[in-house]
């Protein structure tokens, strides 16, 4: 009886024990997540802020600190609102609920759960930041009829387009947050020319539907996309009523995200997928932050920009990878008359550790600049095997200034045109010219014509430490005879390229310790240029000539003469040009 005793008290003690221990390991967590929690999100906190400080550090101009926008602490799931993520139910009205319930509290945040999240448009609020869980895909609805006209901008011009998968227009305070995927289904929307795909590919798209051109060389979605597709429509169509759009409403295809004339706008986290026409689009917008983003177009898809800034003030972009149909990172203000009448420059803009793959342009001002554009600063980017890596274009017709321009740290690899571009006779082709495209369009004229609010103007732009490992031409500096690229500055550069570097109508040239690396031609020609200055160029010496100076126009030419052996050999004068133009220090 004693022994049992024993037994069982020993029992129940070990039992007590066991249990004691247990809610023991079972509290402990709960009672540290907390503060590990707040420890985390305070060092993740502190370390944005840190981030944000660096990116002022060394900067060439004043510019405000961008705010950033803040949330209430109110969340939703638009789960409690019906949404179903199984990427076949359709969750427009869930998103819009949601939405609407977070607006109506105040603001905070509306999560994106992960799962598959078929829905038509997005129409954001003031104080809302959507997020997107890890592993959350929004898929936007290829039914075209989701998706109605709406009066907008495109390309700098006054338009109509059909309505952007996300859109908000005069918010304060909003975000597309989290780790989550926006799909766009740009594949729907985008005509495809034949000779961008293989056989296989192409027989599989022409079978799942559309129609062809005439010549069978490009596929359409639509009869109505195929019909906008006529000479003159060249992305926006000439009409002047919103009645003529709809005849061709399937070739209106929308940017993915449009931010019209907002304040405080945070991007922070998500990939932006397949946009049927530029993925992400800021427009007349201040206070604007892009981070931690993931841009991603097929690389055939024509208009297919990343990020294309128009108009805005105080920006930063920083920390994202772009690998697009067009060109990456694209600032801009406005086309011709339209642009001109708006008057609102992009300016105070940080542009920093961003890394770019396939795109036209890696970095990239125009062609629709019309508005202006100033004090930028783009540092610490590498550009693998874009078209051009750092692009600067125009035209006669746009006007405009753009000027305190300041890029440092940069690298390229791999680049199939110039590495570096300014060319203000762009007429609107690919760096790489596709079937059906002509460089014609892109010609020079050299006669003269009057200077106007039409002319453009390229001037105080700044270039050094850049690196490009591989270029068919290292540097093309373009300006217009009667208005020349004025002022650029290249330092401590090194370009290994096929051809070198040319001037055209330019003035006021400076170029200070470039090493050009050339398989042809010389290292640098001259033409029709002025006030350009030379000093600390190395190059291949058994390329000669290594410079060539040309054009009855070109005057004060300085050289260094302790950068050559023998002058007399490896500079080259035409015979156009004056006594005086080249001298030699």
């Amino acid at each position: 009886m004693n022994i049992k005793r024993t037994s069982v008290n020993r029992f129940l003690l070990l039992v007590g024990l066991a249990g004691a221990l247990n809610v023991s390991c079972q509290r402990q967590p709960v009672a540290q997540a907390p503060a590990a929690v707040s420890t985390a999100s305070h060092t993740t906190a502190s370390s944005t802020q840190n981030r944000i400080a660096a990116m002022y550090e060394g900067l060439e101009f004043d510019m405000p600190r961008v705010q950033e926008p803040s949330f209430p602490n109110y969340s939703v799931s638009i789960t409690d609102f019906g949404a179903v993520g199984d990427g076949l139910t359709k969750n427009t009205e869930a998103f819009e609920r949601a939405i609407a319930d977070v607006a109506a509290k105040g603001g905070g945040k509306v999560v994106i759960p992960r799962g598959m999240w078929l829905t038509g448009p997005i129409v954001l609020k003031s104080n809302i930041n959507l997020y997107a869980e890890d592993g959350a895909m929004v898929i936007f609805s290829k039914d075209f009829d989701d998706y109605p006209l709406v009066a907008t901008s495109f390309e700098g011009l006054d338009t109509y387009r059909c309505q952007s998968p996300i859109s908000g227009r005069g918010l304060e305070n909003v975000a597309i947050t989290g780790k989550g995927t926006f799909d766009g289904s740009g594949d729907a929307w985008r005509p495809v020319k034949k000779s961008k795909l293989t056989d296989s590919q192409w027989k599989k798209l022409v079978k799942s539907g559309g129609v062809l051109s005439d010549d069978g060389k490009v596929w359409y979605p639509s009869e109505s996309s195929k019909r906008g597709d006529t000479a003159g429509n060249f992305n926006v169509p000439d009409y002047d009523r919103k009645e003529q759009f709809e005849t061709v409403k399937d070739f209106m295809r929308p940017v993915m995200v449009s931010l019209v004339e907002c304040n405080k706008v945070l991007l922070d986290g998500p990939t932006f997928q397949n946009s049927p026409a530029w993925n992400l689009h800021p427009l007349m917008s201040e206070n604007v932050i892009l981070r931690n983003l993931n841009v991603r177009n097929p690389w055939y898809s024509q208009n297919g920009d990343g990020l294309d800034l128009e108009s805005c003030k105080n920006a930063l972009i920083y920390d994202n990878t772009f690998d697009v149909g067009d060109d990456a990172i694209c600032i801009k203000s406005g086309k011709n008359e339209d642009g001109r009448r708006r008057g609102m420059p992009t300016e105070n803009v940080i542009i920093k550790n961003n890394t770019v793959y396939h795109g036209h342009g890696g970095f990239v001002v125009g062609s629709e600049m019309s508005g202006g554009v100033k004090n930028v600063h783009v540092s610490d980017c590498t550009f693998m095997g874009t078209d051009i890596g750092l692009r600067f274009k125009s035209t006669r017709g746009r006007g405009g200034v753009v000027e305190n321009i300041y890029i440092s740290n940069i690298d390229m690899i791999d680049i199939p045109t110039e590495a570096i571009s300014f060319n203000l006779f762009y007429g609107g082709n690919s760096p790489v010219l596709e079937e059906g495209q002509s460089a014609d369009t892109e010609a020079r004229v050299e006669e003269l014509v009057p200077v106007t609010e039409e002319t453009p103007s390229f001037k105080d732009i700044y270039m050094k430490n850049i690196r490009v490992a591989g270029a068919e031409q290292a540097l093309a500096l373009q300006g217009l005879p009667e208005m020349n690229l004025k002022n650029v500055r290249l330092e401590n550069a090194v370009l290994k390229a096929k051809k070198g570097i040319t001037a055209v109508d330019a003035d006021g040239i400076q170029l200070k310790n470039v090493k050009v690396l050339t398989e042809q031609g010389p290292a640098l020609t001259i033409y029709n240029s002025k006030n350009i200055e030379v000093n600390g160029l190395t190059y291949k010496e058994t390329q000669e000539p290594i410079v060539k100076v040309l054009g009855p126009l070109t005057q004060n030419i300085k050289l260094e003469r302790k950068d050559f052996k023998d002058s007399a050999k490896q500079v080259s004068k035409g015979r156009d040009l004056s006594n005086t133009a080249l001298s030699m220090e």
